[in-house]
């Protein structure tokens, strides 16, 4: 029998060396791993993530424990409330400083006396513990898109309000070069009219000279010319002042304005938000049927236990699982009128952002328009044309036109350059539209409209994470819902009996 085995093995192996080339790399059309990396994709699948998914479990286990068990899990949570401790103060601070405009002491006097409240409520008060939680994935519904949107509101507020202002003092800086230097232009243009009102004078004095009647006229047209024009200066810089102050003081309202409604609303969506994860937990602690019409493994457990398992079938319409994709007809359209009410805002940021663009537009082209047309030619052209009649009373009486001698013409033209606006003129140039608070706006809102249809989701984590910090309480949820399908499925037995 040993020989036999011995003979087994070298045919065995030449059968292996046979078969060999019919399973190489090449031929299955797939690299095969190495050693280094097979054992290491091995150590991962088989020790390192179910490791880490065990410390995850257990750290979770002690976080959401009423009491500690021993002095191991009470510095665990200890060291877990400082961890969120020193996580959320940052962001508050960075909150606070960055988007809120606060001032530097204040921002961090309140984030410290924040920091400190908070880690004493959490290693100290279970249920908060638990409500602070379901604060995390509350930030992405409705007060989180409120936070995010008043983020976006200030965003523009400070950078595109201050944009539009700027083109629009550019404009008046253009209507007020013009103004200075075609009135100026205007003024020294009365030399030109004095000229031709002279010439003038002298051809309707030559006219009537010529008829030899009467005594003699001074035709001439005096015209006095006004030398010093600093009082007119004064008054259009008196002016422009003005309205420069009056936008000023529109800007700076509109700023402060703006910067209170957003602190308050910001003030008010975090009040809101401890508020609904407390009225949640209050809600899931006190009745029995609120947000229970999930399917989750306690309910099919005691169905599988009590042998009742078809219960899960026939009505499984109206129950969701907490970890499923899919979506209820109420939850789609609770979504889609968010979403909805969400592009309402998105507009008027639009119409916002559509405004900056055309007061840089129109501000651009007035300068370029201003700087093309400095100079505007101006043309007064006079024509004079002069009869006498004979006799023309009995023109009236004979009925019949009465002889007329014509008179020496005038016409001429004068010819005058009017100064539009100059080099000395202070117009500061256009400020174009940011494209980097655009693309912020428009992440921003890519977010938001995300988490319109994350909503729902975050509202079953809630669920699931009150669940966790309330297992007794779970299980009398879940044989409550239990009990509610078995007399369902009673009824309709006994509907079709009858």
């Amino acid at each position: 029998m040993l020989q036999v085995q011995q003979r087994q093995i070298p045919e065995t192996n030449e059968f292996v060396k046979k078969t060999k080339p019919f399973y190489t790399s090449q031929q299955l059309g797939h690299k095969v791993p190495s050693g280094t990396g097979l054992r290491a994709r091995v150590y991962c699948e088989d020790f390192l993530f179910p490791k880490v998914r065990r410390t995850m479990a257990d750290l979770w286990t002690i976080y959401s424990k009423p009491v500690p068990a021993n002095s191991r899990e009470l510095w665990t949570l200890f060291l877990q409330s400082c961890c969120i401790t020193a996580v959320i103060g940052g962001l508050f601070y960075n909150w606070m400083f960055a988007s809120l405009e606060y001032s530097w002491h204040l921002s961090v006097a309140m984030s410290i006396s924040f920091s400190l409240l908070l880690l004493l409520t959490l290693f100290l008060v279970h249920p908060a513990r638990c409500v602070f939680s379901m604060i995390m994935p509350t930030l992405g519904t409705k007060q989180g898109r409120k936070l995010l949107l008043s983020t976006c509101t200030m965003i523009v507020v400070v950078n595109i309000t201050p944009n539009i202002m700027s083109n629009i003092k550019t404009i008046l800086q253009v209507i007020k070069c013009i103004s200075k230097n075609s009135s100026e232009s205007l003024l020294n243009s009365t030399s030109l009219l004095g000229t031709a009102s002279w010439e003038f004078g002298d051809a309707i004095q030559e006219n009537v000279n010529s008829l030899n009647i009467g005594s003699p006229m001074n035709g001439h047209v005096w015209f006095s010319l006004l030398k010093n024009s600093s009082f007119t200066y004064q008054q259009m810089q008196l002016a422009g002042e003005k309205i420069g102050r009056d936008f000023l003081a529109v800007e700076v309202l509109v700023k402060d304005s703006v910067r209170v409604g957003n602190k308050l609303v910001a003030g008010f969506s975090m009040l809101y938000l401890c508020f609904e994860s407390t009225w949640y937990l209050k809600n899931y602690l006190t009745n029995l049927s609120f947000d229970n019409f999930y399917m989750t493994k306690k309910l099919e457990l005691l169905a599988a236990d009590r042998k009742a398992a078809h219960l899960l079938v026939g009505p499984s319409k109206n129950l969701i699982r907490p970890t499923g994709l899919k979506l209820s007809r109420e939850e789609v359209t609770l979504c889609l009128v968010q979403a909805m009410l969400l592009t309402v805002a998105l507009m008027l940021m639009l119409v916002v952002v559509a405004i900056d663009h055309f007061a840089f537009s129109v501000a651009d082209t007035a300068v370029r328009k201003a700087a093309q047309f400095s100079v505007v030619p101006i043309t007064l052209s006079i024509k004079y044309r002069a009869k006498i009649g004979i006799l023309p009373f009995l023109s009236k009486l004979v009925w019949l036109p009465s002889p007329e001698l014509p008179l020496q013409d005038f016409e001429r033209s004068y010819h005058y350059y009017l100064i539009v606006s100059s080099a000395q003129c202070s117009i500061s140039p256009p400020t174009p539209p940011s494209p980097s608070v655009l693309l912020a706006v428009g992440l921003l809102f890519c977010i938001l409209y995300t988490t319109v249809f994350l909503q729902t989701y975050a509202h079953r984590l809630c669920r699931r994470i009150a669940g966790s910090f309330f297992e007794s309480w779970e299980e009398k949820r879940a044989l409550y819902l239990y009990k509610k399908l078995f007399r369902r499925h009673k009824e309709e037995q006994n509907c079709v009996r009858d």
